[in-house]
């Protein structure tokens, strides 16, 4: 592959000029005028270069002697206790990864053999920036963690629910979540980015741009697990059992199609229910609708790698799909949930080292990191070297070694032998190496000078952010501009709010005026110096947009029917025979959790209580109450609520006439196609149906001109 030049542009304006302080042990340290100390390491070495780890050439591997990376990302992983530092808030469950069109050809992993054969898999969900107890749907990144326990040792593939990473050098990691977690003099706000802190660092960080376009679109305030995709952001390799190479990219996409709330509407879920995520996932698993995903791969050559327009070992980029298509080669299926949270999603270990024979790893910086920090993590959580024992963690197939005691050691080596080699036999010697089977590294030749500096590419930062936002449908990049409004508008310093808007200028120019226009900006700034110059003529990528790409199904998601005794009995049939028929869930939300009966006498339970209910909980609304219970609810402000948010929240809205005197008191007298009227089964059938869109997009635009 061809090597880059490196970019020494990447680095932050530097101190131009210092003076000298004297400690109060009499020692003299230099700091910059305006006394700003010198970065120094717990040691008090000074730091050359706090942005890049040492690598061998611009895109080898990280050097293991890198001291100052080491020290920074131990410390960092060592903070909390004993919570994880991100992902803290999670959400488990058992299943099967069955392979369906063998790879025998380009990996000689096991798992990627037999087609048909089926392998077991624990997944792990969760948010990034929260502690344990913050909400399910705060606008955040989501893990999407997956150990598969092959037959030739566990692989976790340790990705998130977006393909790209506000960081491309894992030296900069610690800085990135401390300036998103809760600042440290206060404490809050917690689970959110919108704060001085967050948008100072990233304003700061040119690399982070495609990453704040993501993170500022629908993509953070995911539906639920079920209906999201998974990546593992990195580069990884293949290799078949000739020892050739090739690079893939992992996908997992799931079967129900991508889907997304509004932000309103995760506002006003965190309230009504803060595990919203969870108990959907579990309801799921539990009703027997197991949420299932295909895993995808994009393979490519090095002469692929060689004439794309950014690095493959850049994690802030991706290949889109239309570049080289998804190869669909197995499917995800999360059957069983756990026995206990705490001995199973809390003590799960996932190690983005964790990988088997037939997979290797790339030089990309940030996922070198990674392979130090997790299992330096998990030591520091688990409080034990032999976490791996726990069962959660350990292979389900034979394993053996000479790692012997430790906190907790559940197993020792039998015998006399506990290293190797022995002169023992196999009663006594134990187990020995195999290089027939055993793991390789693709034998790749390195060389470059030991030096602090990225590849050449690695310096475009904004043009695949233009790339995605322009991808997105109308309705979507709206939700972009209103995500950085709304971000910004709790950023109390002026000068970062149009740092960021200089950084949007350089994505779209119409998206920068919006956002300026939104948080009041009294000028715009210059657009910010790019390191490489912008390339504007990228073909968008139909396939990052979630509206776009929605699915022709209403399988797998909710409606909520708000009914009153007296409730039209052939209307509520109708309506409960065609959500069963479409494979979507229903609940009843009533005046009463005792339930109500309809107008054939007929007693039905509800599962909600009107003020406990409340219509962000549903992906669509059905209302149906009797005259008489119209008229009843329209007294009662959460009922009117319902339908309010219903509306605003553009979801199809299904409505007896007697509805009427409800829709009136909460002012909502104008009808549209999206809100259709139930007489018969036949309407009831045309209603969910036309659910199959999701949401009625039309109106959104009507409400925020309003």
């Amino acid at each position: 592959m061809a090597v880059d030049k490196p970019a020494d542009n990447l680095k932050p304006a530097r101190m131009a000029e210092a003076d000298i302080l004297r400690g109060q042990g009499g020692e003299t340290h230099q700091v910059a005028r305006g006394d700003t100390p010198v970065l120094t390491t717990q040691q008090g070495v000074p730091v050359a270069d706090d942005q890049n780890s040492l690598r061998a050439g611009a895109r080898g591997p990280t050097l293991l002697e890198d001291f100052h990376f080491r020290e920074k990302i131990f410390h960092f992983d060592h903070e909390r206790i004993p919570e994880r530092v991100v992902h803290a808030r999670g959400f488990g469950a058992h299943g099967y990864f069955e392979l369906t069109e063998s790879l025998s050809d380009i990996t000689k992993a096991d798992i990627f053999q037999r087609a048909g054969e089926k392998t077991p898999a624990f997944v792990r969900f969760s948010t990034v920036a929260g502690n344990k107890g913050s909400p399910d749907l705060p606008r955040d990144v989501r893990g999407f963690a997956v150990k598969l326990y092959t037959k030739e040792g566990n692989w976790d593939i340790v990705g998130n629910n977006i393909p790209v990473f506000f960081i491309q050098d894992a030296i900069k990691f610690p800085d990135l979540i401390h300036a998103a977690k809760q600042e440290p003099d206060r404490g809050f706000p917690q689970a959110q980015t919108a704060h001085d802190n967050f948008w100072d660092f990233v304003s700061l960080s040119p690399e982070s741009v495609n990453m704040l376009l993501w993170i500022m679109s629908d993509r953070t305030i995911p539906r639920g697990f079920r209906f999201m995709e998974g990546f593992g952001v990195h580069t990884f390799r293949l290799v078949n059992a000739q020892g050739r190479s090739t690079y893939v990219k992992f996908h997992w996409k799931p079967k129900l199609g991508m889907q997304s709330v509004a932000w309103n509407e995760a506002l006003k879920i965190n309230g009504a229910d803060p595990d919203f995520h969870r108990r959907d996932m579990w309801n799921a698993i539990q009703n027997g609708d197991f949420p299932e995903w295909e895993l995808g791969l994009q393979l490519f050559d090095d002469a692929f790698a060689d004439k794309f327009e950014f690095d493959i070992l850049d994690a802030t980029k991706i290949i889109p799909e239309e570049t080289i298509p998804i190869r669909k080669v197995g499917r995800l299926v999360l059957d069983r949930v756990v026995d206990n949270f705490f001995a199973e999603t809390e003590q799960v270990a996932f190690c983005t080292q964790n990988i088997v024979p037939g997979v290797d790893f790339t030089n990309d910086p940030l996922l070198q990191g990674r392979n130090f920090s997790y299992l330096d993590t998990q030591l520091k959580r688990l409080g034990s070297p032999n976490f791996t024992y726990l069962p959660i963690n350990a292979p389900k197939c034979p394993f053996a070694h000479f790692q012997q005691d430790g906190h907790m050691a559940m197993y020792n080596p039998k015998g006399r032998a506990n290293y190797e080699p022995n002169s023992w036999g196999p009663a006594q010697g134990g187990p020995r190496e195999t290089p027939e089977r055993g793991f390789h590294s693709v034998p790749v030749v390195e060389s470059g000078e030991k030096r602090r500096v990225r590849a050449e590419l690695f310096a475009d930062h904004y043009s695949q952010a233009r790339q995605f936002y322009l991808s997105q449908a109308a309705v979507e990049q709206t939700h972009i501009k209103d995500a950085f409004v709304f971000e910004l508008s709790k950023v109390e310093t002026p000068a970062i709010r149009a740092r960021v808007v200089s950084h949007l200028l350089n994505v779209d120019d119409a998206l920068a005026k919006r956002v300026a226009e939104g948080i009041g900006l009294d000028a715009m700034p210059a657009a910010a110096e790019p390191a490489r110059p912008v390339i504007r003529d990228l073909k968008p990528s139909p396939a990052l947009s979630i509206v776009g790409n929605a699915p022709n199904s209403f399988k797998g998601r909710k409606i909520g029917v708000l009914v009153s005794d007296g409730t039209n009995a052939d209307v509520l049939k109708g309506v409960m025979e065609a959500v069963k028929t479409e494979g979507a869930m229903l609940e009843f939300v009533a005046p009463k959790v005792g339930g109500f009966t309809c107008s054939a006498g007929k007693k039905h339970a509800a599962q909600q209580k009107i003020n406990g209910g409340p219509s962000v909980l549903y992906d669509a609304v059905v209302v149906i109450p009797s005259a008489e219970g119209a008229k009843l609810l329209a007294r009662e402000a959460t009922a009117r609520d319902f339908v309010n948010d219903a509306y605003a929240h553009a979801k199809f809205i299904g409505y007896a006439e007697s509805a009427k005197p409800l829709f009136e008191k909460a002012g909502l007298t104008e009808m549209d196609e999206g809100m259709i009227a139930l007489n018969s089964a036949a309407d009831a059938r045309r209603f969910v149906e036309a659910c199959r869109k999701l949401r009625f997009w039309q109106r959104e635009a009507r409400v925020h001109a309003v």
